[in-house]
């Protein structure tokens, strides 16, 4: 009894104090399916950011309010579960026709409803890791929505990418004298190199290439677990979510390099890496940064983090994107 009260009790984000806040969780209709969207901000005058999760399948709203108090008090933040993901996981709707550009049309009528919502002609687009994939596809098919683009974790070239994760994850395994993975992690070259793998991310993750200053997944545990905006029911819809997006856009992403497919955007653009990031590598980010045209951009390294600098530097987050967004001129 217990458990079922549990898995269907009614979930909200807790209150912003202030005249002008707002602090609101509900789903919303876009292009023909529910999508949850939560969305806070001391003042919703404030200028918009709305954030792209990664994973792919991976919500940051059952933990994200820890790390954005700050962010919060300049900007009017909006997180979304993106297509089958998270809540917007719905156990009987068709997902056969689940792709990056059609996660990237769902992007562009969230922006105009949130647009209209908050009488605001653009706003800011920020993605995490895989989200950068569907951010960077974004913004090169509709420019006009945003005031400029912000990838933290940036995808680049896939197989580089994960080269570079295997090669450190190697290294890292033998100066901890842990021969075997090493060893295990070499037999799985050949397929890294073709494509068809990645470097496993447990390994990623125990070598300091995930994350240095915090342990995400912990908070997505106690998130799952104290927060009020995901119940049980929604952590089952998170991991059936994290499955299905998984196998399909991982494939995807893997076989057609955002390299290849967006080569110039008409907006400013700002790569943000943390140092020790092999999520998604700092070289091949970098690489790509140096190719890629825009009226400005600009690459920033956080020295102390891994794949989450906006997380595991926070307050040193927060005043790069206030001192940057004072310096957008549109």
């Amino acid at each position: 009894m217990l458990l079922a009260i549990g898995m269907v009790f009614p979930t909200w984000t807790p209150r912003i104090e202030g005249d002008n806040s707002i602090s609101s969780l509900k789903q919303i209709e876009i292009n023909g399916t529910d999508h949850e969207v939560m969305i806070r901000g001391v003042d919703r005058r404030n200028p918009i950011i709305i954030f792209v999760h990664g994973g792919p399948g991976c919500s940051e709203i059952p933990y994200v309010r820890k790390y954005q108090d700050l962010l919060e008090k300049n900007f009017t933040i909006v997180h979304y579960d993106q297509r089958g993901s998270g809540k917007s996981y719905h156990f009987f709707e068709d997902y056969s026709t689940l792709s990056a550009d059609l996660l990237v049309d769902d992007l562009l009528a969230l922006t105009d409803y949130v647009e209209m919502e908050f009488g605001q002609e653009k706003v800011l687009l920020i993605g995490h890791s895989f989200g950068t994939y569907i951010g960077m596809k974004a913004v090169a098919k509709a420019p006009d929505k945003f005031v400029a683009y912000v990838g933290i974790g940036q995808v680049a070239d896939h197989r580089k990418s994960e080269l570079d994760s295997l090669n450190y994850s190697i290294k890292q395994a033998k100066l901890a004298g842990n021969l075997k993975d090493a060893e295990r992690l070499e037999q799985l070259r050949g397929a890294i190199e073709k494509g068809e793998q990645l470097t496993p991310r447990n390994m990623v993750r125990k070598y300091g290439g995930a994350a240095r200053l915090i342990d995400d997944n912990w908070d997505y545990y106690t998130g799952f677990l104290f927060n009020p905006e995901y119940n049980l029911l929604d952590v089952i819809r998170y991991l059936n979510g994290v499955s299905l997006s998984q196998e399909i856009l991982l494939e995807e992403e893997s076989k057609n390099n955002i390299t290849s497919i967006v080569d110039k955007v008409d907006i400013p653009v700002y790569f943000v890496m943390g140092q020790y990031d092999y999520m998604t590598s700092v070289k091949a980010a970098k690489e790509y940064f140096e190719v890629l045209e825009a009226p400005k951009k600009e690459f920033v390294i956080f020295e102390k983090s891994a794949h989450y600098p906006q997380f595991e530097e926070e307050e040193l987050f927060a005043e790069w994107l206030k001192k940057t967004w004072s310096q957008i001129k549109f």
